[in-house]
Formats: structure tokens, sequence, C-alpha cells
């Protein structure tokens, strides 16, 4: 059986904008390392957020952390490119939105960032059947995607049992991630059926400390260790 140590993924999306950098900087001064972009173009999702260049300011306040950029565009193969940036780590994209996820996912690899591949709530992983190979990372959405603070849709939980499933029959080695209504009492929840990288936003923002939240919540997800 497959296992990674669960990790927390701060997404800036839920962030304060007027202070974003020092943010950035308070996370990773608690043990953040890897943050959560969320990329939307205003098309695929109701909703328009930032670029690269927003990255490439940011890093000069992000400590050692690198950046996990989820694309909810409507046109990956164009708009990943834009992100082979400094301290980009992984590109995730939507199965929905491309009929040539395997070109994209191999392309991704070919640009040395772990590719990721997304599943709204309403696609079945039946749907990543014959590219899972490809694939570092699965993001199943445990909201509809385009906006933060949703709550956490129950049924998520059996897809991402399923997805854990299909990786250890398979002998696959990607990682399991889970976004979207995540918080102290549903990060134990998605650990416990599968789900290694968990995306944090106003579960994490809207404390009045979140240095302190963060660590909260890493503990509340190696509690199910």
């Amino acid at each position: 059986m497959m296992f990674y140590p669960p990790e927390i993924n701060p997404s800036i999306l839920s962030a304060d904008f007027r202070t974003l950098g020092h943010q950035v900087h308070l996370l990773t001064e608690v043990g953040a390392r890897v943050i959560h972009v969320d990329v939307m173009d205003g098309h695929f999702v109701p909703n328009l957020t930032y670029g690269p260049v927003v990255l490439q300011s940011l890093n000069r306040t992000a400590g050692p952390a690198v950046w996990d950029v989820h694309l909810m565009v409507s046109r990956p193969d164009e708009v990943a490119p834009w992100f082979f940036i400094d301290r980009v780590k992984s590109i995730t994209v939507h199965a929905e939105v491309t009929a040539h996820l395997h070109r994209l996912l191999a392309s991704l690899r070919e640009a040395g960032r772990e590719a990721g591949v997304c599943l709204t709530p309403s696609t079945p992983i039946s749907a990543l059947e014959h590219v899972l190979e490809l694939a570092d990372q699965v993001l199943i959405m445990t909201v509809n995607p385009g906006w933060g603070g949703q709550s956490f849709i129950e049924a998520m939980l059996p897809k991402i049992e399923a997805l854990a499933e299909v990786r250890n029959r398979r002998g696959l080695g990607f990682h399991i991630q889970a976004d979207g209504g995540l918080d102290l009492e549903t990060t134990p929840r998605v650990v416990a059926a599968g789900a290694d990288r968990l995306v944090v936003g106003s579960g994490l923002f809207s404390a009045s400390d979140i240095a302190a939240r963060f660590l909260e919540l890493h503990n509340c997800a190696h509690s199910r260790e």
C-alpha cells in the first residue's frame, strides 16, 4: 500500500492580498513548504485571479517554499508554459478541458514539473484510466471550483477512497490531493480516505493567527497516521 506523510498546502486564494507576501512568509516560517496557487481565467470557472508575475514577485518573500499551480482555465495547453518559472514545482490541469490530456501531462514532465490532473466533483475517476501513469498528482475537488469558502462535499470521500484503491492495485506512485472545504474537522477525514496533500484556504486564512492554525491543521492531519 502506498503511503505518503500528509502535508498542508496553503491556498493563497483565501489570503488577504493587502499583505500577501507577509502571510506567505509567516507560513513558511512555521513549516509550509508547498503553497497552492489557483489560477482562474473567468471562463472555465466564474472567477479571475492572478498570473506568473505575482509568483515571481512573491518569490522574494517565500523563503524555501515552492509553488503548486492549479490551472482552472479553458486553454491549459497555452497557459501552462507561462508558469515554467522559478519555484513552480507542480502544475495541475483539469481533465475536463483538454482533448490532449496525455500529451499535456507528458509536456509538463518534460519541462521538469510535477504533472497534476484534477477532477471536478462530477467527473469520475475512470476519466483518468489511461493517463494515471503520467500523473505525479491527482487532485480531487471536494467543492465545485471557482471560489473559496464553500462547504465540503461529503460524496467526495468515497471518490478519494476509490482513487487510492486504484493507485494501490496498479502499483502507481501519484500523490492524492484534496481541495475545498478543508478545516480542522474535514482534514483528518480526507487523510483517512487516502489523500496526502491537503489544500486549505479559508479554513486557514480565516484564523486570526494563520501560523498557529497551520500548525493545528498539520497536527490534525498527522493524528490519523
